[in-house]
């Protein structure tokens, strides 16, 4: 019985050897025993028939972002980009004034913890009432005309330089905060508010409705575009309006300090939006922006609904005469340009989009991004450059499921994030490729 059981224990272990001999012979044999020019295994690096162009941005939605943007940037690339700011506020609580309330003052409170460009300049920031609601639910673009949606009475300035403080043991980013004083009258309508207005917020957002920051264009270069941290969100009780209030209880106190506020809150269901204008007529690709006539050694990236690069990739479509060709991996490379970029002042989007154009224009992830995310890739790595894995959508261009309409370059953090770059165009010798390997089965 036990002679048996080695047997049968020897035989397998023989079977097993066998097999993974087999199987690290496999992939030649196969070829041997396939007639001559059965299967071909190709990888091909292509560049000459990439060509890449600069465009503008459609016009990007700007409401309830995760971070909302605010100031005046002037990059000595990327031209002129101003940023206002409009939110609603919405009631922490039904307010208990207490007998006879005075506002004493009110203020606005704006965190933020990142600064894109230049700390040294001063920004210049108007607040105005909004006399149109907001809604939270509509969709609100770059262009929207905020300011055409306030009574045009500027109710607070303020001339204010960012600042970047952190910590210096986790290296820590601090919170930075922005405190605007405001007109009276504001405080005295939001005091002398009728109990009728602030049972709810539904019927608080219809008698104050919030207001707008505008940021006035930066003259000359530096500004700073920043990332405000306007909703509340943990312990952190976000951006807020502070109204500073006194009652005949304060005022009867020991010294008669007045020692009450009223916060009115930014929450995930305040409506936020922002309007972007872009100024690019003293840049050096201003001239050939939007066409396709001159290729240009550079191509530029820019979020905050700024600029996207055109990509057209030649000679796809002919493939489609070539039969039984099976795409194994496609990967298209951007290369920065770390001189022209200017990485260690200007710091690139962690993330870019390698987009699809359809017949009519528009645009949509590949299937590779569909399939996976990380498999598609698109972040920044070390060496930086960008990397798009394509393998699907190109084997469905070659087998003419879809057009060949060419792609855009865009960055993934379009409205929350104020990050550019400058990337090595189709015409530069260590500018854009891409590396396909193929095989190819004939009859």
């Amino acid at each position: 019985m036990k002679s048996n059981y080695k047997n049968h224990f020897l035989a397998a272990i023989i079977l097993i050897i066998t097999a993974l001999t087999s199987c690290e012979e496999q992939t030649s044999i196969g070829v041997e025993v396939l007639p001559a020019g059965d299967l071909i295994t190709t990888m091909n690096t292509i560049q000459g028939n990439i060509r890449s162009f600069t465009f503008s941005e459609d016009s990007i939605r700007t409401d309830e972002a995760s971070k909302s943007l605010l100031g005046s940037f002037t990059d000595s690339v990327f031209g002129n980009t101003t940023i206002g700011f409009a939110t609603q506020f919405r009631l922490y609580g039904f307010p208990e004034f207490g007998v006879n309330p005075k506002a004493d003052s009110v203020k606005i409170y704006l965190y933020y913890r990142i600064v894109y460009g230049d700390t040294t300049t001063y920004q210049k920031f108007n607040v105005y009432e909004l006399e149109s609601p907001l809604d939270v639910d509509s969709r609100y673009t770059q262009s929207t005309d905020l300011k055409a949606m306030t009574s045009g009475l500027k109710i607070g300035e303020l001339e204010y330089k960012p600042k970047i403080r952190q910590d210096s043991t986790t290296r820590d980013t601090f919170y930075q905060l922005i405190n605007i004083p405001l007109d009276i009258s504001l405080g005295e309508k939001l005091i002398n508010a009728d109990s009728l207005n602030m049972i709810n917020n539904d019927v608080f957002l219809e008698y104050f409705k919030g207001l707008y920051i505008e940021t006035e264009k930066q003259n000359g270069r530096g500004g700073a575009i920043l990332s405000l941290e306007a909703v509340q969100q943990g312990s952190f009780n976000g951006s807020a309006l502070v109204l500073f209030y006194s009652n005949d209880s304060v005022r009867s106190a020991a010294g008669g300090d007045t020692s009450l506020i009223m916060p009115y809150i930014i929450s995930t269901f305040s409506a936020r939006v922002n309007n972007i204008s872009h100024d690019y007529t003293e840049t050096p690709f201003y001239h050939n922006l939007n066409s396709e006539t001159v290729q240009d050694s550079l191509i530029y990236v820019q979020a905050m609904g700024g600029l996207k690069s055109r990509i057209i990739i030649d000679g796809l479509t002919s493939w489609k005469d070539s039969v039984n060709t099976a795409i194994n991996k496609a990967e298209i490379i951007f290369q920065i340009d770390t001189v022209a970029s200017q990485i260690y002042k200007y710091f690139p989007p962690w993330q870019l989009l390698f987009t699809v154009v359809d017949e009519d224009g528009k645009e949509f992830l590949p299937k590779d991004y569909v399939f996976s995310p990380s498999f598609y890739g698109g972040g920044l790595r070390k060496d930086y450059t960008y990397h798009f894995n394509i393998t699907q959508q190109l084997q469905e261009i070659i087998d003419g499921k879809t057009g060949n309409n060419g792609f855009y370059l865009t960055p993934a953090q379009k409205n929350n994030e104020a990050n550019r770059v400058i990337l090595k165009g189709s015409t530069s010798t260590t500018g854009i490729k891409m590396i396909i390997t193929y095989s190819k089965y004939t009859d």
